[in-house]
């Protein structure tokens, strides 16, 4: 459909906030192209609009599925599949960067991760792409009163986050990696919180999960790998560790304060079903 077409770019810059991934963006504008189609165009006036609340429907009925995948996942003993990067992505096309650019920091990323579908969609749709609260009420199925209430909250949590975190926790984490390699139990004691999780996934069906700085930074300085190639996993720090070639574990990392709060890791068979081309290309 040409109309569709028009608006491509700007529907693929809302996807690709919404759900942080262009890859699933891509996947989002697809089924939004069936759904107009099946429907069709006829008698809309504002035809922009009306895409961006079939596009952006579609994108909340993911970030609902992914929410409950996650959940699922961790009551299966297992960790939710990630979605890996290399750091500092680039925008899908120029125009959508231009679009995006407030949102295009990976700091925003992170804190979009943390909030509710509705709040992510309600604050990308309304404070990054200028979109009425009367609109956004619509994708929604909520008064606009509900939608000002949603954007308002995940404003709160995006001003208040510390903008330049990503480079911090990539201090912190690679701190982490240099004393791990180093074996110097103090120096992982001192990035790690007290009350650290280690959430460790080997395919097994059983998270092997280890509490406390103090056997956080024992596993850590045991199995610490040769070479670690930095990713973004989910919009946080993290890394492949990389043995002889060949990846042995992925690892992401959750930082507040300074000090690294939990470590997820994938590892053996888990870590064989991810897709690491992206990051582990030359």
């Amino acid at each position: 459909m040409d109309d569709f077409e028009a608006h491509r770019p700007r529907l693929h810059a809302v996807a690709t906030r919404i759900l942080g991934s262009p890859t699933e963006a891509d996947d989002a504008l697809q089924e939004a192209w069936l759904r107009v189609n099946r429907a069709g165009t006829g008698g809309i006036d504002d035809l922009g609009a009306w895409l961006t609340t079939v596009v952006s429907r579609v994108c909340l009925t993911m970030l609902d599925a992914r929410r409950r995948r996650r959940e699922e996942a961790l009551d299966a003993g297992r960790l939710p599949d990630p979605i890996v990067r290399r750091p500092d992505p680039d925008a899908p096309d120029p125009e959508a960067e231009a679009l995006a650019a407030e949102a295009a920091g990976v700091a925003l990323f992170v804190v979009l991760e943390q909030l509710t579908p509705a709040e992510r969609l309600a604050f990308v749709l309304h404070d990054v792409f200028a979109i009425p609260f009367e609109d956004v009420a619509r994708v929604l199925d909520r008064t606009p009163a509900a939608a000002r209430q949603l954007a308002s909250r995940a404003r709160r949590r995006v001003r208040g986050s510390d903008q330049a975190a990503p480079a911090a926790d990539r201090a912190v984490v690679d701190a982490f990696v240099a004393a791990a390699r180093d074996g110097d139990f103090e120096r992982l004691l001192a990035v790690l919180h007290p009350d650290v999780v280690l959430r460790a996934d080997g395919g097994a069906g059983v998270l092997d999960v280890v509490r406390g700085a103090s056997a956080v930074a024992g596993r850590a300085r045991s199995g610490a790998a040769r070479v670690a190639v930095p990713a973004l996993v989910d919009g946080a720090a993290g890394f492949v560790a990389v043995e002889d070639g060949a990846p042995v574990a992925l690892l992401r990392f959750r930082v507040a304060g300074g000090r690294i709060v939990a470590i997820d890791a994938y590892a053996g068979p888990r870590l064989a079903g991810l897709d690491l081309t992206e990051v582990l290309a030359p």
